[in-house]
């Protein structure tokens, strides 16, 4: 074992900084204190940013954390004011990779008017799976009427660098008012990645590399434009949703809001050809949310029979849907797909929800294809406002299903994805105060568990509770984005976009 040794810094907030000096003599506490965010008895990678937390304690004027590795090494950090721990980046980072596969013992020392007393201590274990250095997300106000000052953005996981990937328009004009969204990238890489624009400048944005250009998924026999994606693992083809959607205020409800279904079929898009035909058409099934299987030879996807809908215009369909929306139950279901032929298969059930009352939405596949993890509620396949939500995944080796919950909370958790080597999941919750979802982050272990889940580290923890914006389709990815702002803004104002080709299916 290494021999035991402190490393002594400053931790610096608002310009005001302090050494840290272990007190000589304290009083022991059995309880542990109370810091923000919640990070004890939690699973971290070993390439993860610090995570900086404050300490509630309203009767202690100052604190000194000690955190010790297994292997003997140790930091010792002051806080700033408001109890607010800053841990400098490159002695983290040296304590974490020295301590891949252990645990970190965390001690949080305060002193109060009487003298110093030292908290129970917490841990944290160091998993030996670095995370996806990348993560990108969209930013928007949870409730909303225009499109305005919401953007997509990248987050480095190692320190605090984020990039803008686009922003729309910080000042409203009717010229300028439009949505970014359904950010998505194949193989957990940048290289090929799309997303929507929806009002002004409208289309989709397909990005190769460091270009660009805009199309039109639209056509006559098309419901709306391309919605949900998902890139083919091994070719340049993406599955989309197109669905016809409204939305409705609750006036008494424990939820806020519904997006519903109208009306939903699947399509496959050909980026090299320029072409769109459809997977699956009906007016009386909902299909949405594909998701390919990492090996390309299946495709899922969540959907509803509602017989009801069938023949009904674009009016009646919205009232009938609206009329009941609490009893709309989505399975989860797959097809097989042959690339050499780009043919499908005929649908398989994989987890009948709605004959438990329940709901399925958003699936997605693990990297080694052995797990589909999704969130199952109460009912409807917009997840992000209900608090029934929760992530659940189905074990195709065991034909087992089991909601994560370890990593689960009271309130809404919702949208996910892997990291590329199946050890991590992001998600957004609600668990901090039930209206802005954070970004939360949980170990998935080889046994097919999940551990406690913890939040997005901030250099300053309080960003956490400033931040008047939603974090919104969390998806990580191996490397940064290529493209430039700049690019892609001459791109979605300066071109209209090249209409895709609709294929009638024969």
């Amino acid at each position: 074992m290494k021999k035991l040794f402190y490393i002594l810094m400053c931790a610096w907030l608002l310009g005001c900084g302090k050494t840290a000096v272990l007190p000589s003599q304290f009083g022991e506490l059995d309880d542990e204190a109370t810091i923000y965010p919640d990070y004890k008895e939690v699973t971290i990678p070993a390439n993860i940013a610090p995570l900086n937390f404050q300490v509630k304690d309203d009767e202690a004027t100052n604190f000194v954390a000690e955190l010790k590795g297994d292997k003997g090494e140790a930091l010792l950090v002051a806080s700033g004011d408001e109890g607010i721990v800053q841990i400098d980046t490159t002695a983290w980072r040296t304590l974490l990779q020295e301590n891949k596969g252990g645990s970190i013992k965390v001690s949080i020392y305060a002193e109060h008017s009487n003298g110093w007393v030292r908290y129970k201590a917490h841990t944290m274990q160091v998993a030996n799976e670095e995370i996806d250095a990348y993560l990108s997300y969209r930013l928007i106000e949870p409730g909303y009427e225009l499109y305005r000052q919401l953007g997509l953005y990248q987050r480095n996981l190692t320190n605090w660098n984020e990039h803008t990937i686009y922003e729309n328009n910080r000042v409203f004009t009717d010229d300028d008012n439009h949505c970014v969204n359904c950010h998505n990238y194949q193989n957990n890489s940048t290289q090929k990645m799309l997303f929507h624009v929806r009002a002004k400048h409208a289309g989709t944005i397909m990005i190769d590399g460091d270009k660009a250009h805009k199309v039109q998924i639209s056509g006559s026999n098309i419901l709306t434009a391309g919605v949900y994606p998902s890139w083919h693992p091994k070719h340049n083809w993406v599955a989309f949703s197109t669905n016809r959607t409204g939305q409705a205020f609750h006036l008494y409800h424990k939820e806020r809001l519904e997006v519903v279904d109208e009306a939903s079929d699947l399509l496959l898009y050909d980026v090299d050809k320029n072409e769109v035909r459809h997977i699956l058409r009906s007016d009386s099934v909902l299909e949405t949310f594909p998701c390919w299987s990492p090996d390309g030879s299946m495709l899922y996807y969540c959907s509803a029979s509602e017989p009801g809908l069938a023949g009904l215009n674009e009016a009646k369909a919205s009232q009938h849907i609206l009329s009941h929306y609490d009893s709309v139950h989505y399975n989860l279901m797959r097809i097989p797909f042959e690339e050499k032929t780009m043919t499908f298969g005929a649908p398989e059930m994989v987890v009948d929800a709605s004959s438990q009352g329940q709901s399925i939405s958003v699936p997605r596949v693990s990297p080694d294809g052995r797990y589909v993890l999704y969130t199952q509620g109460d009912y409807g396949q917009f997840h992000i406002w209900h608090k029934s939500s929760n992530l659940w995944v189905k074990d195709l080796q065991a034909d087992s299903c089991y909601a994560l919950t370890e990593a689960n909370s009271p309130d809404v958790d919702s949208y996910h994805s892997w990291s590329s080597n199946g050890r991590w999941i992001v998600f957004s919750s609600r668990r901090m105060d039930g209206s802005y979802t954070r970004t939360f982050i949980t170990y998935f272990d080889k046994e097919g568990h999940a551990h406690k889940a913890f939040c997005l580290p901030q250099e300053d923890p309080r960003y956490n509770v400033l931040l008047l914006k939603s974090y919104n389709v969390p998806e990580l990815t191996k490397d940064a984005v290529r493209i430039s702002e700049q690019t892609l803004h001459e791109c979605i104002y300066n071109t209209e976009g090249e209409k895709a080709r609709c294929i009638v299916n024969k």
